[in-house]
């Protein structure tokens, strides 16, 4: 079911070939656009899917997700502060870590 609301301008010619289109395939305006839509997205997409960095991006956040399962209501105010002072204490392990490593060489 179709719930999302989205609007811009076209050009008067751009429009009436839209209308024309949709009254002689007998389908709605929306209909038209949907499948439109739906095609340049099938084609873009692979550009998406074969970005390095996106595939990195979503591999460190798959780290986290579900980390914070089990917050109480009352703890689901502060996920942000919660969330920073975890990562700070990670990267302290790793930076304590690190230098105890360069210590001992």
């Amino acid at each position: 079911m179709k719930k999302a609301v989205y609007r811009w301008l076209l050009s008067h010619d751009l429009k009436a070939k839209l209308e024309r289109e949709a009254r002689l395939h007998k389908v709605s305006v929306s209909s038209i656009l949907d499948i439109a839509v739906r095609e340049w997205l099938r084609k873009n997409e692979s550009n998406v899917a074969g970005d390095e960095s996106q595939r990195e991006l979503h591999a460190a956040a798959e780290k986290y997700i579900g980390v914070l399962s089990g917050l109480t209501p009352g703890q689901a105010g502060t996920v942000r502060e919660t969330v920073r002072r975890r990562v700070r204490e990670r990267i302290s392990r790793s930076r304590e870590k690190a230098d105890s490593s360069l210590r001992s060489e």
